[in-house]
C-alpha cells in the first residue's frame, strides 16, 4: 500500500541543519529544565509512601490537604484521578516529621506502615475518631485477616469469622471500595447474630485506602541506577547490532538517532512534569526498540541503492532511500500513534505517563528516522572525506 501515486522527490538531506537546530533547541531546553527543576520523581525512584484513597462523598484536593495538615503532611503531593472521588497521595514523610514517639527505634518498613496509619486517622471525622478510640474497627479500612481475628476475639467461631470477613472484603471489592451502610452487609448474606456484633463493635468510615505502596530511599536509588543502566545497555546493544549488520558509521548514526528520541522524550516529560516512574522507563525502552526498526528499514534500502546508484552523490542516494520508504514509515507511525493515543485518552490516570511518553516517542522517532538518521550519515561522510584528503 502506498500513499503517493508516484515516488516523491523530497529533498530531506539539505534540510538537515534546520532539523538539527530544532532538535538541539528542544534538548537544550530539556537540559535546562533538568538542572533548574529536575524530574518529578515517582515513588519508584524517590521512595516514600503512595496511597490511593477513595471517598464516599464529593471531596476536593484542598479538603484532602486540610485533613493531612492535622499531621503535618499538608505538603504531600495530591493528584485527583479523573473526575472521580479518588486521589493519589504521595509523601516522603518520616515518623519524626509526624512527631510520633520512639520514631528513631522504628525500622523502615514499620515506619511507612505507621505513616499510612496516621494518614488514615487524619481522615476520620470526630465521630469516627471517637469510635476508633473506643476500640471499634473500621470495616472500610481493615484487612480481611484483621476483621476475622477481631470477630474471633469477640466470641465468634472461626468458621463464621472467616466467612463474614470474606463477605465484607468481597462487598468492598465489588463496588467503589466503600461500604456505605450496614444494610448492605445484610444484603450480602451476613448472618443476623454477626450483624448485631458488627453494629456494636465496628463502624463504616466515609473513605477507604484502595492501595498503599512503600518504597525505601535505598530501593529508589537502586532503581534509578538500574533504569539508567538499562537505557545505556539498550543503546550499546543497538550500536553493536547495526554495526554488525551494516557498518560502524551506520551504527553510530543509528545511536545518534536513538539518543535523540530518548532525550526529546525525556525533555517533554520534564516540560509537562510527568511523573518519572518505571512506566516511563518502560516507555523509553519501547521507543528505543520501535525507533530503530524504522531506521533499519531505511538503512537496508540505502545499502541496496548504494550498489545501484554508484555514479550519484551520497545526498541523492540518501534522499531516494528516504522517499522510497516514506509511505511505509508514515503507515507504521500512524498505526502506532493511533493506538497510543487511545491509551492516552481512555486508558485512565494510572497508564497515562506511559502513554504520554510513548506518544512523544512515536512522533520523535518518526521525525528522527526521516530527518536525523540519514542526515548523520551525510555528516560522517563529509568529516571522514576531509580527514582522508588531508
Amino acid at each position: 500500500m502506498k500513499i503517493f501515486k508516484e515516488e516523491p522527490k523530497i529533498k530531506f538531506i539539505n534540510k538537515r541543519y534546520y532539523a538539527f537546530a530544532l532538535s538541539g533547541l528542544i534538548i537544550l531546553a530539556g537540559i535546562y529544565m533538568f538542572f533548574t527543576r529536575g524530574f518529578n520523581m515517582g515513588i519508584d525512584f524517590s521512595g516514600g509512601t503512595l496511597i490511593e484513597v477513595s471517598f464516599l462523598k464529593t471531596t476536593s484536593i484542598p479538603q484532602v490537604r486540610s485533613m493531612l495538615n492535622r499531621i503535618n503532611l499538608g505538603d504531600a503531593q495530591i493528584t485527583r484521578i479523573g473526575n472521580e472521588n479518588k486521589f493519589f497521595i504521595k509523601t516522603l514523610a518520616s515518623l519524626k516529621k509526624l512527631n510520633l514517639p520512639n520514631a528513631e527505634k522504628m525500622e523502615a518498613v514499620e515506619e511507612y506502615e505507621l505513616v499510612a496509619r496516621e494518614m488514615r486517622n487524619s481522615m476520620l471525622d470526630d465521630t469516627e475518631r471517637d469510635k476508633a478510640a473506643a476500640g471499634k474497627i473500621d470495616l472500610n479500612n481493615t484487612a480481611q485477616g484483621e476483621i476475622a481475628r477481631f470477630l474471633r476475639d469477640k466470641g465468634l467461631g472461626d468458621e463464621d469469622a472467616q466467612e463474614s470477613a470474606k463477605l465484607i472484603i468481597g462487598l468492598r471489592k465489588s463496588g467503589s471500595g466503600i461500604i456505605s451502610d450496614f444494610s448492605a452487609l445484610e444484603k450480602a448474606g451476613i448472618k443476623h447474630r454477626v450483624m448485631t456484633m458488627l453494629r456494636d463493635n465496628t463502624f463504616l468510615s466515609k473513605f477507604t485506602f484502595l492501595s498503599v505502596e512503600f518504597v525505601g530511599p535505598q530501593v529508589g536509588k537502586e532503581l534509578r541506577r538500574k533504569a539508567a543502566l538499562a537505557c545505556i545497555w539498550a543503546l550499546i546493544g543497538m550500536l553493536v547490532y547495526i554495526a554488525f549488520r551494516f557498518k560502524f558509521l551506520y551504527g553510530l548514526s543509528g545511536i545518534m538517532t536513538l539518543a535523540h528520541d530518548v532525550l526529546v522524550s525525556l525533555s517533554f516529560v520534564l516540560f509537562f512534569r510527568i511523573e518519572m516512574s518505571l512506566q516511563v522507563v518502560a516507555a523509553i525502552l519501547t521507543i528505543v526498540g520501535y525507533s530503530i526498526n524504522d531506521t533499519i528499514v531505511v538503512f537496508d534500502r540505502l545499502r541496496d541503492n548504494l550498489k545501484i546508484m554508484k555514479k550519484d552523490d551520497l545526498e541523492a542516494i540518501l534522499d531516494k532511500s528516504l522517499n522510497q520508504t516514506l509511505s511505509r514509515s508514515i503507515f507504521t507511525s500512524l498505526t502506532v500513534f493511533l493506538t497510543v493515543m487511545s491509551l492516552f485518552l481512555f486508558g485512565g490516570e494510572v497508564i497515562r505517563p506511559f502513554a504520554f511518553t510513548m506518544l512523544v516517542g512515536v512522533i520523535a522517532g518518526s521525525y528522527s528516522t526521516i530527518f536525523q538518521s540519514c542526515a548523520w550519515l551525510k555528516v560522517w561522510e563529509k568529516y571522514f572525506l576531509k580527514r582522508k584528503k588531508s
